[in-house]
């Protein structure tokens, strides 16, 4: 089911993170998305880390579930090639957690 393949690519997640020296504050898997809250040693570059993530993720998971590799629907990837990455910048880390949180609020109310 899509709430234990959510609950697999957290825990896959995680294990990369731990790895690579890269916290995961906080994190919401989607069915077609998802959101984090990370952070890294400046001496990481930030693409470095995404390509990580992503990279030994994807590997990971389809090792565990080669039919989506075979998929027509997913194309043999996991991932697609473009993520978004910002800053804290400005906003807080509990304005960026309420939003990750209000993801899943959002989802589980249009299956409603």
């Amino acid at each position: 089911t899509t709430e234990v393949l959510s609950n697999e690519m957290k825990a896959i997640l995680q294990q990369v993170a731990d790895d690579n020296d890269i916290v995961i504050e906080k994190m919401e898997v989607m069915p077609d998305y998802i959101h984090m809250l990370i952070s890294f040693p400046p001496s990481k570059a930030p693409a470095s880390a995404i390509k990580v993530l992503k990279g030994r993720s994807a590997y990971i998971f389809l090792q565990n579930h080669p039919e989506i590799r075979c998929s027509q629907y997913w194309g043999g990837h996991l991932w697609s090639p473009s993520y978004y990455m910002s800053t804290l910048g400005n906003m807080s880390k509990e304005v960026v957690e309420k939003y990750i949180n209000d993801q899943k609020y959002t989802e589980t109310n249009k299956k409603s």
